[in-house]
């Protein structure tokens, strides 16, 4: 393990010199998987298209020089094979997607190219490799069919999807299912589960149509934030709260595969959520400065204001649980804004709060 991987959490000691594969790893959330999983001396390989944006968290953070950087489209299943086959992981995590609800309305075919048929060619890919023993399936909680309830959807709710995104996902999770009865529950010493996480904020995520970067982008600019859903409410968490689920998963799947192998949610706690215009407010409170427009539009494509998940299965059955509440995330989000516009480096940034959060684990 790197010198650093001995600040980043001793529970994840196991990760080192593991043979790790992840999908989707130039992403936002892939970025900080990646980097995390290197830190702590995984030999990880990574299977992505290329990041476009100039300031992508992935490119600012030097992980391509740290792991085995493999660019392609994961809806290619000859060169996905083979960038699987050829690195011989133990632990897959599978993130790759077209994550943007409403880019899935601009282009419902991509959106369900990438995350139905690129979903099925990496579990075609991992059928075919005999060295996978844990395969970590990340969907989102926008599989489940939202009936804008007060109460905590469970892994056993019934999935659906008005949205295309919704629905990519919610496809994605049958055909995982199908791929478990068909081939994974026959397979000796492997584990396979899905997780679906609530709304991820971090530092370094500058999509577009997304609350938290549109909101950095007027302050960095000096525009006033827009907000036109101000009382959608979200379960807001931490980039770094779902991805210890995700890794504390893998481990448990290579311990007992049976045990863990299922549908997990991963979310913040209780009544814990936030709506967008207390996200904006707690913003501009750390940034320091910028001012909030709302911009109702009547006629805006279908988004649900309600969506949160029961994690008592991920609590009591896995020990995880979420460390910190919305406001907190929000709070540390900004700051790795605020200090890398500064001029500080992502890499000292990112490293600096992964280890914040760790220590908060450790102490709980």
């Amino acid at each position: 393990m790197s010198t650093a991987g001995h600040m980043l959490g001793e529970k994840y000691s196991r990760f080192a010199g593991r043979r790790v594969f992840v999908t989707g790893h130039t992403g936002f959330k892939g970025s900080w998987l990646t980097f995390w999983l290197s830190q702590l001396g995984a030999q990880v390989s990574g299977y992505a298209l290329a990041p476009t944006d100039d300031e992508a968290l992935f490119t600012e953070l030097g992980v391509a020089d740290e792991i085995d950087h493999h660019v392609g489209d994961i809806r290619d299943l000859d060169t996905l094979r083979s960038a699987l086959t050829s690195a011989e992981p133990e632990i897959v995590f599978h993130l790759a997607a077209q994550p943007l609800v409403r880019r899935s309305y601009d282009d419902p075919l991509e959106t369900f190219t990438t995350n139905v048929t690129g979903g099925a060619n990496l579990l075609e890919a991992v059928r075919h490799a005999p060295s996978v023993k844990a395969l970590v399936f990340i969907t989102s909680d926008k599989c489940y069919e939202n009936k804008e309830w007060v109460w905590g959807y469970r892994e056993t709710d019934e999935l659906g999807g008005k949205d295309p995104y919704s629905a990519s996902k919610a496809a994605a999770e049958i055909v995982f299912r199908s791929y478990g009865l068909s081939y994974f529950s026959q397979r000796k010493n492997f584990g396979y589960a899905t997780t679906r996480a609530g709304n991820v904020i971090g530092g370094g995520d500058w999509s577009a149509d997304r609350l938290v970067p549109d909101c950095i982008r007027a302050l960095r600019g000096h525009k006033p934030i827009i907000i036109r859903n101000p009382r959608s409410t979200r379960p807001w968490q931490l980039v770094l709260e779902p991805l210890a689920g995700y890794m504390d998963l893998a481990l448990q799947l290579l311990d007992d595969p049976k045990g863990f192998s299922g549908a997990w949610n991963f979310g913040p706690s209780g009544q814990n959520f936030l709506n967008v215009e207390q996200v904006a407010s707690c913003i501009i409170q750390n940034w320091g400065s910028g001012a909030i427009r709302r911009e109702i539009d009547p006629n805006a494509a279908h988004e649900a204001n309600l969506l949160h998940l029961s994690i008592d299965k991920a609590v009591s059955q896995l020990g995880w649980r979420p460390r910190y509440t919305g406001l907190e995330a929000t709070e540390i989000t900004t700051k790795w804004y605020k200090r890398r516009t500064e001029g500080e480096g992502a890499r000292a940034i990112t490293l600096a709060q992964i280890r914040d959060f760790v220590a908060a684990m450790e102490r709980a």
